[in-house]
């Protein structure tokens, strides 16, 4: 009987021992985990390239003045024919990472108070390396004021550092009006090749 209790004075110990032993051990991790973190912002190099897989290899920004309130869209075609458009955000590599509506969809609510975005620009990633010519155009949607707008496009190759491979305009001078911004051609290194704006219409078979 006295072996008895005295198991059971133990075990009342070990109970009242193991939360303590259990908030030292979290800690330990969570200090670990601080001190890893401290020293590869100290250390950015030890964040090689390959460490991180790509999110994108190119992306294609198309724009217009900002506050403008008509709505412009970004049509994108690839080397296989596939469209991306806000009805069809996604194909092949290509993916329709923003549909901008103008100002239709560039207010938001921050602490009960209305903020207005006032930046228009559709964004298309290229999530892959697929060699051929791709197309860019912008098609004038909708408007609210019934003038011109210019519509701007940038491509620009993620990997393995930001650069600008392509930089233009084109004014739409009315709704319903499309224009072919850029195509370029993208190489088996994932380099661009050539580039031109001959018109390549995309939108009128829908």
């Amino acid at each position: 009987m006295a072996r008895q209790g005295r198991r059971g004075r133990s075990g009342g110990r070990e109970a009242e021992v193991d939360p303590f032993y259990d908030m030292l051990f979290n800690m330990l991790i969570a200090f670990v985990f601080c001190f890893i973190i401290a020293l590869l912002a100290m250390n950015p190099k030890a964040l090689k390239a390959g460490d991180i897989p790509a999110k994108a290899e190119y992306i294609v920004t198309v724009s217009w003045p900002d506050m403008n309130p008509d709505d412009i869209d970004a049509w994108a075609q690839d080397p296989a024919g596939n469209l991306v458009w806000f009805r069809a955000r996604e194909a092949g590599l290509m993916h329709l990472d923003r549909d901008d509506r103008g100002l239709s969809n560039d207010t938001i609510v921050v602490n009960g108070r209305q903020v207005v975005n006032p930046l228009n620009q559709e964004v298309v990633s290229l999530r892959g390396i697929a060699t051929g010519e791709y197309t860019i155009n912008a098609h004038y949607y909708e408007t609210k004021d019934g003038q011109p707008v210019e519509a701007t496009v940038s491509v620009v190759k993620i990997n393995p550092r930001a650069e600008v491979v392509y930089y233009g305009q084109a004014t739409l001078a009315r709704k319903g009006d499309e224009a072919t911004l850029v195509r370029f051609t993208v190489l088996p290194d994932g380099s661009v090749g050539q580039i031109s704006t001959l018109p390549k219409p995309l939108v009128q078979r829908y």
